[in-house]
């Protein structure tokens, strides 16, 4: 029996990545439901060839001429459309990669309705990981992380007895601008940003990879995933983002798991769990490798990671207002706004002024990203002013 999938994102790098996967799986996985924010167009045609039963473009504000193309599936718009797709529709497994907040009710409801969830979108639990964990917990579902990282930790402690894990090492590239200076990193261009040494990822993703504000999230979302303090869970720097993490026990012994980058293994992976099967991904060769290399991450010239960790153990609403201010400013320096740098800076005002709330329910997160983002929206045209 096919495994019956829904995608939330799928005109997205992971969404097309994911459908790439359900081709080659196509024996094993059906796409039963399909959503995307503005790309209409390759929705479109993305539901012309996997045919799901239902379908959202859920940042639409009317309804597009080409959903009554498709006699067989049920087309939703507008801003509750993702959660009325999952209503709508039965799935054994929902893939959230969403990029931003909108994919946070909608990974409730996924959770109500007991689907496995495969989560790509990490501002979910670096918002609201705990109400997230809470519901799974109470719920008894299945999550199998779908970053590269996480996914690599939570291979690596299948079987074990995680109260001999002493730490996890979440390895990260270190961007383009690796060996940078402070001076060097105030000018660099928008196109050098975007030019990651080793991923081909979506826009925002890159420019957080660039920052190291990328591993400072998936610090956060390693916290809630796998229960443990951030006095456990470091970073190195690997440029050839071959290991993808490790993970250490207490008699000393690491175990990582290794792959070329290819975000299709990952996926492959939460879609046929606990199963292995074959993958299109091209085999890894150590001797064409040849050599891999770790450092440790200079945290004077890249902030992130330090602002991270302060979000992460002061919790209640500061991972909330870390993720805010990084998507606005990410945002702004995408439109020439800002400076590269300045993405720090702007992360760093917003929460030194957050008014922090401890144990916050669902309505005074979604309140805290909304005055996080107004704060760096203003620190932002105080910049551009001057």
């Amino acid at each position: 029996m096919r495994k019956k999938v829904v995608i939330l994102g799928s005109t997205g790098s992971i969404g097309r990545s994911a459908l790439e996967v359900a081709r080659k799986l196509s024996e094993r996985i059906e796409i039963v439901g399909l959503a995307a924010g503005t790309q209409s167009e390759l929705l479109r045609r993305q539901c012309h060839e996997f045919k799901p039963k239902a379908f959202a473009l859920w940042k639409a504000s009317s309804k597009p001429e080409w959903f009554n193309e498709l006699a067989t599936s049920k087309g939703l718009w507008g801003p509750n459309s993702l959660n009325d797709l999952i209503e709508e529709v039965e799935a054994d497994i929902v893939l959230v990669a969403i990029v931003g907040t909108g994919g946070l009710e909608p990974t409730l409801r996924a959770i109500d309705k007991k689907a496995l969830l495969a989560l790509a979108s990490k501002e979910i639990l670096v918002m609201a990981g705990a109400v997230v964990m809470r519901r799974i917990r109470e719920k008894n579902v299945q999550i199998i992380p779908v970053d590269s990282e996480h996914s690599a930790i939570f291979q690596c402690i299948r079987g074990e007895d995680c109260r001999a894990l002493k730490r996890i090492i979440l390895t990260a590239s270190g961007g383009p601008f690796r060996g940078y200076t402070l001076e060097q990193l105030k000018k660099v261009t928008v196109a050098e940003a975007l030019n990651h040494p080793t991923w081909k990822m979506g826009k925002k993703i890159t420019i957080d990879s660039a920052s190291l504000f990328n591993k400072g999230l998936e610090m956060i979302e390693a916290h809630h995933l796998f229960s443990l303090p951030y006095s456990q869970i470091d970073v190195v720097i690997h440029p050839q983002s071959i290991v993808h993490s490790l993970v250490e026990f207490c008699d000393g012994s690491q175990i990582a798991q290794l792959s070329h980058s290819d975000m299709c293994l990952p996926i492959q992976f939460s879609f046929t769990f606990p199963e292995r099967l074959p993958s299109p991904v091209r085999q890894l060769n150590l001797y064409e490798v040849g050599t891999l290399t770790f450092e440790s991450p200079d945290h004077k010239c890249f902030p992130a990671l330090r602002l991270a960790r302060f979000a992460g153990e002061a919790a209640g609403t500061y991972p909330c207002a870390l993720n805010a201010a990084n998507e606005v400013a990410v945002e702004a320096f995408l439109e020439g706004k800002i400076s590269f740098s300045q993405i720090w800076e702007c992360v760093s005002y917003v929460l030194d002024t957050h008014q922090q709330i401890q144990n916050p329910g669902l309505e005074e997160i979604i309140q805290a990203d909304e005055l996080s983002r107004m704060a760096a929206r203003e620190w932002i045209k105080k910049e551009v002013r001057h």
